[in-house]
């Protein structure tokens, strides 16, 4: 028995909308997903370089000096003594706080050295020190 089928192939242009879509939600993924962590208003700041770069887990606790030696807190400007008081209060919220110093390559090391030991008698468990990694000469693939 032989069955006849209405079904013809339509031939027309095709409708672009559906893949545009599909690169959108792509290009959405891809910088929802970048590890990029932008702090506006502080200025300029540059890191040092460093050949070992070790990845710190980030969880807000990032104190962000600058070359004026202006220090920034949870986006808010502050000074040694109330950096005390705040690192404390931060230790006591959370249990492992890790403190990220984020300092420019012009800051003193005595200012650094000072940030650290604040820290550790806040009750600060780790505290990393924010760097880039060196750009160096790209090795071709397979070597």
């Amino acid at each position: 028995m032989m069955f006849k089928t209405h079904c013809e192939i339509a031939k027309g242009r095709i409708d672009p909308a559906p893949m545009v879509n599909i690169v959108f939600l792509l290009l959405i993924f891809l910088v929802l997903s970048s590890p990029y962590v932008l702090q506006p208003g502080f200025g300029t700041t540059e890191l040092p370089t460093s050949p070992a770069v070790t990845a710190a887990t980030f969880q807000g606790l990032v104190v962000t000096v600058n070359r004026d030696n202006l220090m920034f807190f949870k986006n808010e400007r502050t000074t040694l003594e109330k950096l005390k008081t705040s690192l404390q209060a931060a230790a006591r919220e959370s249990r492992n706080a890790e403190l990220v110093i984020k300092a420019d390559q012009q800051v003193p090391y005595g200012t650094i050295a000072k940030i650290k030991g604040i820290a550790f008698e806040a009750g600060i468990s780790a505290v990393n020190e924010a760097v880039r990694p060196e750009v160096g000469p790209v090795a071709p693939p397979g070597r």
